[in-house]
């Protein structure tokens, strides 16, 4: 019997007697493995996210500007999104926050959630992603990103899991591999971090955390 590796199908076995070709290759292949398709094997595998990374106007805010009369400039944050800023940290996920314009009470509210890095004035966000990534020494490949406006592209195809809120430009929901069922400002921070942490299988890790406080 002649046994000879058929190309994407595992083996091909011809027998000397009846010049049958037996094709065998399921024997030998894990159920779930595509050999013709190796890339969607590396597509099932969630990457092994350890630092969050999010735009703020249009993402933690909703992208309105409140200017006061002697030009004092406010936004309005979620608080739910704060607390899932919070719960990322305990579950020992590192929160970056990379913007292109620069705010006084960008820098307090993440401040206040602990946040250690705040990259703002950042007009070319390849570059600035790449900037974050040393800051917490953590690779791009374990780096999610959240964004809303094409000045996100950049960081997103940098990084291994990019992500878009729900009200996002079309071409930044077209490069996104997740997209929050809530728009910028009104929960979508909260809804990628329950997502990433369900994907990495540790959501009712911090459930329980809560239940036995």
């Amino acid at each position: 019997m002649n046994v000879i590796r058929d190309s994407g199908n595992g083996f091909r076995v011809k027998t000397e007697d009846s010049n049958i070709l037996l094709f065998v290759g399921a024997l030998f292949r894990h159920p779930n493995h595509d050999t013709r398709n190796p890339s969607k094997n590396m597509q099932d595998k969630f990457p092994d996210i350890k630092l969050l990374v999010f735009d703020v106007d249009g993402v933690f805010s909703d992208g309105g500007i409140i200017l006061s009369d002697v030009g004092i400039e406010t936004k309005r944050y979620n608080v739910r999104d704060g607390f899932g800023v919070v719960a990322a940290r305990k579950m020992g996920i590192e929160v970056g926050i990379l913007t292109g314009r620069a705010n006084r009470n960008v820098t307090l509210r993440m401040r206040e959630l602990g946040i250690p890095h705040v990259v703002s004035k950042c007009t070319h966000k390849g570059e600035g992603i790449e900037r974050v990534a040393k800051l917490y020494d953590i690779p791009l490949e374990n780096i999610a990103y959240l964004g809303d406006d094409l000045i996100d592209l950049p960081a997103m195809t940098r990084v291994a899991y990019p992500m878009a809120v729900a009200d996002a430009e079309e071409p930044v929901k077209a490069h996104a591999k997740y997209i929050t069922t809530q728009p910028g400002g009104h929960g979508a921070v909260r809804d990628a971090i329950n997502h990433v942490l369900e994907k990495l299988g540790r959501y009712d890790e911090l459930v329980q955390m809560y239940l036995e406080m």
